[in-house]
């Protein structure tokens, strides 16, 4: 019988299933009756009878899970609740009694199930987890277990995180949450998380360890390395976690900066939005809501991107008019005081500055509360600037000194930076700020660090290209050959003192005149003539003093004094190379950067200084880029340089070449080579004309050139200096995505490179090369051609690289399965519309197919085989019957069963789709144009010669996997035969060729020749 307080077992069951039931009711009910029984054996039996109905069921079941819930509930109440304080200090033999007194249905539970852990089912191995993990987790949080049980549930748990199945190994984690040991440097739980985080392959698993993992040292780098998951889910609890769990003050400045650097710019605008939202909110709450503390803690003066990142984010989840009254310690002239002057509060105000100037029309307003106007900010900036100091040799060596001179050098970034804010609409404003920025160039104390600064901020305020080229010529003119006055230096005593005798020698003319008057007047002229002559010598004297005073006071002269010292030469042509970076890819180049060119960058390259050579290399080839003919004049000294320099200088020549060929093509080395090769002639302008059009049609003079270049890029893809690979591969990436080379080999050397171990530890080249496959192949069908022409030659020297090669460590399956995928029709971004165009994919077929009748027992001929399968065939009926023919003939000459198998069904499913696709053509469809039938009966050699490679039919695959042979018949089949438009008049293929040998030139000829050489 059922009563109000007591319940039967069964109708427990029944009424927790459903989920209006209020369980502590059903509880309180049950717990009731099981203490009145005096033999609770059976009570046990029956409970576990009805619990196992729940534990088979694998789905997640909202009745199941009510149930969970429920026996859990009831198992934990038998728990005493938790202990004052005052009682915790009692004698530990009492409290074993009372847990074995108090806790005997709790010790039944654990028992049945970690004996029905091991189980076969996977819906019971999972339920038991699911059930300790919820038993652990509805425990007090000072609640005890026994030694005994504890180590049990332990090693239970340690069996089924390695199980089978993800959701049985997630119960697992998250039931040993309670069992980790963080002071333990050996905790077996701990040990098994990290396990699970590095090598778990269910990303809901990694997810439900990182929910739970205690933090501690050990642990903490197993976490920050989850961040970088594969996963947008895991890195974004990964986040979450750390914003909870770590303090700020645990983590190095490294981690902190690494974990806004890659938040920040994550690819899912999940994890940014915790970044945001979580992670940095926490950190600034542990730090009592201080922005400057946190800036403090980043290091701004190593990572200033990264800090202002993080300022954006601050101040995007800050109030407008809370953004005011956050510190920044400004004067009444909105300016920071000299001696207040941080990096951190600096960097601060030129975040909340350019934050303001974002947001457009409407922070004008908040702006002017924050900067002064352009005339006052430029007076502040230049008196800051002046006042860097400039260390000696012997200065440097003092760290103190050069740390102090670094951190004034930031500030002075910031502070130029800040220019980009100001509002330089009023005239007045602008030109004091221009005559401040051109005063700071011409300066020689000015810090080589902030010229390429200061010139991005004078070009910008700038519009115009001509203005600016004549600006920076003036300033380059100043800087390298300073105005000197000549003259001797006058000494002031000896001054001073012919001034003196000067006015001594007036003095006694004045007095002998008046004397002479005298006379005169008293008619003594005997004395009167000796005072003439007297007054006569003292005029000589007079005139001899000035003479000698004019002579050392002469004004001094102008002189020009030219300056060749490597840091000049390296501050003029920096700003020679902002000047060109800022002007427009249409402007020319004039007598001005002719002039450049010849007295500056020309000898730069000559220079003995490798800065000095690096930067004048880089400003040849920016010149290069607005002018075709300097490019042609300057592209076989640019290829010397790339072969003969320094590492870091044959760098920057080789990107100037890769620019030069993306911009102007391989046309430019035809028409530099012709140049250079063609004497003068004395002929008729109509020879000449006929003689350089058979030069270009011959084109011996261009594949020699492109060839040199082609042979010079491809050492570099082997050299040693993994900068040099770098670029290289980078370069032949862009030069094959814009079409300025089209060459099978050598998208066989990239993929080569890509898989090659060396290159493991270069991100950036595999990231480069990872998005360029990708791009490459879906942009169009020409390159899934090439794709398709690199795919036996890629793994022929995969299958003889020697056992010493690094290539020999590559899995060949993979690489098949790469250029399949870019091969594949469906893959294309825009299909081809051509009716008439063959699938890559058959024809990728039937290369396999001939490769295997070469040696029908060498060992890739089971990788073929198995990759036949895998191929987006087309329905053209032309290429399905050479392919059964081919089959045919591999099915009689391979003896390996496994490879027979694979033949054998691909035989099986294009001969089940060729019947099927009759049979609806016959009962489905009326033939529709007689007379096209006719004239292919009267012609029976056009419908079964096989199209040739200008004649191509489109495949019809489409959606992102191949489908079933049979569905793709049934389905695609009611358009075979729907009659063909009228074709539209074509141009011819020798037509097309010409057109495109006008824009490219297809160096196929020049690789095999290349390869032929090598």
């Amino acid at each position: 019988m059922t009563t109000e307080k007591e319940m039967d077992i069964k109708e427990a069951f029944q009424r927790a299933q459903k989920g209006h039931n209020n369980k502590a009711k059903l509880v309180a009910s049950l717990k009731n009756r099981y203490n009145k029984l005096e033999d609770k054996t059976l009570f046990h039996e029956e409970f576990v009878h009805y619990l196992k109905y729940a534990m088979i069921v694998y789905k997640r079941e909202t009745a199941v899970e009510n149930v969970i819930e429920f026996v859990a509930r009831f198992a934990t109440s038998f728990q005493l609740p938790p202990k004052p304080e005052e009682e915790e200090d009692k004698q530990q033999e009492e409290e074993e009694e009372e847990d074995e007194d108090d806790h005997p249905f709790l010790s039944f539970i654990f028992n049945f199930l970690l004996e029905s852990h091991k189980a076969n089912s996977h819906a019971v191995r999972f339920r038991v987890c699911q059930l300790i993990n919820k038993l652990l987790g509805s425990m007090a949080e000072n609640a005890q277990i026994d030694d005994d049980l504890f180590d049990r549930i332990h090693q239970a748990m340690l069996i089924r995180v390695t199980d089978k199945f993800p959701n049985v190994r997630i119960q697992a984690a998250l039931a040993m949450t309670r069992l980790q040991q963080p002071g333990d440097p050996d905790c077996p739980t701990i040990n098994a998380y990290m396990l699970i985080l590095d090598n778990d392959a269910n990303a809901e698993v990694r997810r439900a360890v990182l929910s739970c993992i205690a933090m501690s040292p050990q642990t903490l780098p197993k976490v920050l390395k989850r961040t970088r998951d594969i996963k947008h889910n895991v890195r974004k609890l990964a986040y979450q976690v750390l914003a909870d769990k770590v303090h700020i003050k645990a983590l190095t400045i490294a981690q902190r900066v690494n974990l806004l650097q890659q938040g920040l710019h994550d690819t899912s605008e999940a994890v940014k939005e915790v970044v945001f939202g979580h992670l940095v909110p926490a950190w600034l709450l542990r730090l009592d809501g201080n922005v400057i503390e946190l800036l403090h803690r980043l290091d701004v003066e190593n990572c200033a991107e990264t800090a202002l990142d993080t300022l954006k984010a601050v101040f995007k989840s800050t109030p407008a008019e809370e953004l005011l009254q956050n510190i920044v310690q400004l004067d009444n002239r909105k300016l920071i005081p000299v001696d207040a002057m941080m990096c951190e509060n600096v960097l601060y105000w030129r975040g909340l500055c350019e934050f303001i100037k974002s947001k457009g029309d409407d922070g004008d307003e908040m702006l002017e509360k924050v900067l002064p106007d352009a005339a006052t900010y430029a007076d502040y900036l230049i008196g800051y600037l002046k006042a860097v100091p400039v260390l000696s040799e012997q200065q440097r060596a003092d760290f103190n000194q050069l740390e102090l001179v670094m951190t004034k050098e930031f500030i002075s970034q910031q502070l130029i930076h800040l220019i980009g804010c100001l509002d330089t609409n009023e005239e007045g404003g602008r030109k004091r700020v221009l005559a401040v920025l051109q005063e700071m160039l011409a300066l020689p104390q000015t810090p080589s660090s902030l010229v390429c600064l200061l010139t991005e901020k004078l070009l910008s305020l700038i519009p115009d290209d001509q203005r600016r080229i004549q600006t920076v010529a003036e300033i380059i003119s100043d800087v390298k050959e300073p105005i000197t006055e000549s003259g001797q230096l006058v000494d002031e005593n000896e001054s001073r003192r012919q001034q003196v005798q000067l006015a001594e020698v007036k003095v006694r003319i004045l007095e002998a005149k008046q004397t002479l008057e005298d006379c005169i007047a008293a008619q003594e002229f005997s004395r009167a003539a000796e005072l003439k002559d007297s007054i006569t010598d003292l005029e000589n004297h007079r005139s001899q003093i000035i003479q000698e005073i004019s002579e050392k006071t002469q004004p001094t002269e102008e002189v020009h004094t030219e300056k060749n010292d490597p840091e000049t030469l390296l501050r003029c042509l920096t700003m020679c190379a902002e000047l060109l970076k800022q002007m427009n890819i249409k402007t020319r180049t004039g007598p001005t950067i002719s002039a450049l060119i010849s007295s500056l960058i020309l000898p730069g390259i000559a220079n003995t200084h490798p800065a000095v050579r690096n930067m004048a290399v880089v400003c040849l080839g920016m010149c290069a880029l607005h002018s075709k003919e300097l490019a042609k004049t300057h592209m076989v000294l640019l290829l010397q340089i790339a072969q003969l320099d320094e590492v870091k200088i044959r760098i920057s020549a080789l990107r100037a070449i890769i620019d030069l060929l993306l911009l102007f093509g391989f046309q430019l080395l035809s028409e530099t080579a012709v140049t250079q090769a063609a004497p003068p002639s004395q002929s008729s302008p109509e020879k000449q004309d006929d003689d350089g059009a058979a030069a270009e049609e011959k084109g011996d003079i261009p594949e020699d050139t492109a060839q040199s270049i082609l042979v010079m890029l491809s050492e570099f893809l082997d050299s040693e200096v993994s900068d040099l690979r770098t670029e290289t591969a980078e370069g032949l990436a862009k030069l094959m995505y814009t079409g300025r080379i089209s060459s099978a080999k050598m998208l066989s050397r990239l993929v080569l490179l890509w898989y090659n171990p060396v290159t493991e530890d270069d991100t950036h080249l595999r990231h480069c090369l990872g998005v360029f496959f990708q791009l490459y192949a879906r942009e169009s069908r020409a390159h899934q051609e090439i794709v398709e022409e690199s795919f036996l030659p890629t793994i022929r020297t995969l299958l003889n690289a020697p056992a010493t090669s690094p290539l020999a460590e590559i899995d060949i399956n993979n690489v098949v399965e790469l250029l399949v995928e870019l091969t594949r029709p469906s893959a294309l971004i825009k299909p081809s519309t051509n009716t008439e165009e063959v699938c890559v994919h058959d024809n990728l077929a039937v290369r396999m197919c001939s490769e295997m009748l070469k040696d029908p027992t060498a060992p890739e001929v089971r990788l073929y085989s198995k990759t036949l399968s895998n191929l987006e065939l087309s329905r053209d009926e032309a290429v399905r019957e050479d392919l059964q023919t081919l089959l045919q003939q591999l099915v009689q000459v391979v003896k390996d069963r496994i490879c027979l198998r694979a033949l054998e069904k691909m035989l099986h499913q294009l001969a089940d789709s060729k019947d099927q696709a009759e049979l609806l053509s016959v009962t489905a469809l009326q033939p529709l144009d007689v007379n096209a039938d006719e004239a292919a009966t009267d012609d029976p050699s056009k419908s079964a010669k096989r199209a040739k490679r200008g004649q191509r039919k489109l495949c019809t695959a489409k959606g992102g996997r191949k489908p079933s042979r049979r569905t793709e018949s049934s389905e695609e089949s009611d358009g075979e035969n729907v009659p063909e438009s009228v074709p539209m008049v074509r141009p011819s293929r020798r037509a097309k060729t010409a057109a495109l040998m006008k824009t490219k030139l297809d160096l196929n000829p020049v690789i095999n020749q290349e390869a032929n050489v090598s």
